[in-house]
């Protein structure tokens, strides 16, 4: 099993690592992190004055806070809670509303009301790409000065912030610096009798069928919010181009989507997806059912973000799940370039009718992110410098696990649509999310993305 290798105790060690694989992607920027040094939750910036950003004031003041944590049951549902209901305590003429949605809703929502510059105070958005249409309508706040507030800019992984800076500007704070892992059930792989978690994509496939033939759904997925399926094929094309960059090759006009390795990864996409890998009607199963699908122990594996991982320790299969790298596709590929992930992001609208109130909050609640993260065990994968140990804070096996598996990344790929422009993005999601409903040519495929590529340069 991957986690046979692993210490015992081991420490979320990302600067490095999130360094080189960060310099692979090729970033502009430089900024410097510092840490807590202790096993207890710590803090990521001098907790003793993050919640005191301005004078008390009289003034009544809601902000509206959108956000994607819409699961009672998971970590980051309490993290958002918690601090959001202590700042109210700390400052009780300021009240936290929280608009709370899944992923592609609050995508949808926020596009209505960016057309109509009614941003909410604080909203979500994903990096580079995707956030670049709403910086350049000028609906965002810079958060410079914020960050320079009680040594916040400080507690971020080296070069992490350059994905929400545009102009010298920062605009969002990330939540957290993931990769793509296989999560996997360990009962149900022995109930099936398979010995060792796949290495290379036949045996990912000889899995499949394994899996199937038990009655068990072999990989969990939610293909209603259409980035799930595009985050899984991205591994595959990750693997066939063997290494990255082949959308930046696109970018630059080194390669088009009609080339092979593309052709290639969308072959491979569609085996899984006629092999039966996926639940039944996995179009109109949204991502948060399907994580529960495996979080209930009814698939054996999960194609995710590192994220979840806090997740699945607070779900009933807790204890049971290891995870693994993507295997190599048709012997290509290196395991341990992974597809990478920098996390969604909070944004201040530049039109707030309280900005100055909405970027000491935001200041507050992420000089406190980290270490309400680690006390919920759910800092693994965080975007901000935590030093401690994990076995010594209680954390589980399976964070230890993902741990490792940070800390032998040598690079990776940005999804597709936080690198392609939104309308080629958009062509290549129902593209992708299409090959679940039908089996299709895969050169014709490949047309398809270059088509879209050319019209929308």
């Amino acid at each position: 099993m991957v986690n046979r290798k692993m210490k015992q105790s081991a420490t979320i060690a990302f600067t490095a690592v999130m360094a080189l694989s960060l310099a692979a992607c090729g970033n502009s920027n430089n900024n410097t992190n510092d840490g807590a040094k202790n096993n207890a939750a710590p803090s990521a910036a001098d907790s003793g004055n993050a919640a005191a950003t301005t004078a008390p004031s009289d003034k009544k003041v809601t902000i509206t806070f959108q956000n994607i944590y819409p699961d009672p049951a998971t970590p980051a549902y309490k993290m958002i809670n918690e601090l959001s209901e202590q700042y109210q305590k700390d400052h009780p003429n300021v009240t936290i509303e929280l608009d709370t949605l899944n992923t592609d809703q609050q995508k949808v929502k926020l596009k209505t009301q960016a057309a109509s510059k009614e941003v909410p105070d604080i909203t979500i958005v994903n990096p580079a790409a995707q956030m670049k249409p709403f910086v350049d309508a000028g609906l965002f706040a810079p958060l410079n000065d914020m960050l320079e507030q009680n040594g916040l800019k400080d507690t971020y992984q080296e070069g992490l912030l350059d994905y929400y800076s545009f102009d010298n500007n920062v605009y969002a704070l990330p939540d957290g610096n993931n990769i793509e892992v296989v999560y996997y059930n360990k009962d149900l792989f022995a109930q099936a009798g398979i010995a060792a978690p796949p290495t290379t994509f036949e045996e990912l496939l000889q899995d499949v069928k394994i899996l199937k033939d038990k009655g068990i759904t072999p990989l969990a997925i939610g293909e209603k919010d259409s980035w799930t399926g595009s985050f899984l094929f991205m591994n595959i094309l990750l693997r066939t181009n063997g290494g990255p960059g082949f959308l930046q090759d696109v970018l630059d006009g080194k390669k088009t989507f009609e080339d092979p390795a593309f052709v290639e990864a969308v072959e491979a996409f569609q085996q899984l997806v006629q092999a039966g890998a996926f639940p039944d009607g996995a179009t109109s199963i949204d991502a948060n059912a399907g994580g529960n699908i495996f979080k209930t122990g009814k698939a054996a594996m999960w194609s995710i973000g590192s994220w979840e991982t806090g997740a699945i320790d607070a779900s009933p299969v807790a204890g049971k799940v290891g995870a693994f790298q993507f295997p190599t596709v048709n012997g290509k590929g290196d395991p341990n370039e992974f597809m990478l992930a920098p996390g969604s992001a909070f944004a201040v609208s530049a039109n707030s009718e309280h900005l100055q109130e909405t970027k000491d909050f935001l200041n507050y609640f992420a000089s406190e992110y980290p270490k309400k993260q680690f006390e919920l065990k759910n800092a693994v994968g965080i975007g901000q410098k935590v030093d401690g140990d994990l076995k010594a804070a209680g954390y589980s096996d399976l964070a230890v696990n993902i741990a490792g598996l940070f800390n032998q990344v040598k690079g990776g790929d940005l999804a597709f649509d936080n690198t392609m422009n939104p309308a080629t993005a958009q062509v290549h999601l129902s593209s992708i999310q299409n090959l679940f409903v039908q089996k299709m040519d895969s050169a014709a495929v490949a047309k398809e993305h270059q088509a879209a590529f050319e019209a929308n340069k």
